[in-house]
């Protein structure tokens, strides 16, 4: 990996370059640098805070109002009380294209990447901190969620504990993939460098054409859709999965695969390109 160290003469003239190597440019501190980057932003707190309310609140919601029948059918219990973290998987995108595509707004990524001129590692440390982050955040959340609902849904069909089988499962693949579609987000901020554009084609390519592409005649696109981020979130979401929807090894791959990619997009960019 490249260095970037001081050798300013010591005393009597000797160079400090054995010294200066404490100055060299590490993945960890790479890592240290996007984590002060990361939680110097307002949007950040204000995103978490947001995922984490919204989740809890409608899941208690949900919870309070639960009745069996007059419309509210039988569900599955893990994906109907994490209702609320649907707008996780837009909100942590969205600070995904913050942390990547603002720093090209702002010009800072120049310092950035003086700073660090292989880049690269800069891109794998954006994903690595912010994945972790949301990860942690929405396990927590899960967790928390559940069983706070739960407690007012003793009497009903979706009655369920953390030891029911697929349960603690399910709090935990629902993380995981809502983490990846979270690091896709940075990944299209990094790629496309433009807060705007990538907010538009996140919305567009997952959300917008996987309701659209169903309706052209052809069966393997019906097929398809379901191995597309959001769609995958079903299955890895659900206790018990329906029969008819991808497998969890598959479904949670399958996101994997898509975040990679993006990722693999970005960093092409960021090697062949000018900053």
């Amino acid at each position: 990996m490249s260095t970037a160290s001081l050798t300013a003469p010591g005393p009597g003239g000797a160079s400090t370059g054995a010294r200066g190597a404490g100055y060299r440019v590490t993945y960890p501190r790479v890592l240290r640098s996007e984590w002060s980057k990361l939680w110097s932003l307002r949007s950040t707190w204000y995103s978490l805070a947001a995922v984490v309310v919204l989740a809890v609140g409608i899941g208690l919601a949900i919870g309070a109002t639960y009745t069996d029948g007059g419309g509210d059918g039988p569900g599955d219990p893990v994906d109907t009380t994490l209702l609320g973290l649907n707008f996780g998987l837009l909100i942590l995108p969205v600070l995904g294209i913050l942390t990547t595509a603002g720093e090209w707004s702002t010009g800072m990524v120049r310092a950035t990447m003086a700073a660090v001129p292989r880049r690269l590692p800069v891109l794998w440390a954006k994903a690595a901190v912010f994945g972790a982050v949301s990860f942690v955040l929405l396990l927590a959340t899960a967790f928390t969620t559940f069983p706070l609902a739960q407690a007012f849904l003793a009497d009903t069909p979706i009655a369920a504990g953390l030891g029911d089988p697929g349960v603690t499962r399910a709090l935990v693949t629902t993380a995981a993939g809502a983490a990846l579609i979270a690091v896709l987000g940075v990944a299209v901020g990094a790629l496309l460098r433009s807060i705007p554009a990538s907010i538009g084609a996140f919305v567009a390519v997952l959300m917008v054409v996987p309701n659209v592409a169903p309706l052209l005649p052809y069966a393997w696109i019906e097929d398809a859709v379901a191995y597309t981020p959001l769609a995958a979130m079903e299955p890895l979401a659900a206790a018990d999965p329906r029969p008819d929807l991808p497998g969890i090894g598959a479904a949670l791959v399958s996101v994997a695969l898509w975040a990679a990619a993006g990722l693999a997009a970005a960093g092409l960019r960021l090697r062949r390109s000018d900053v």
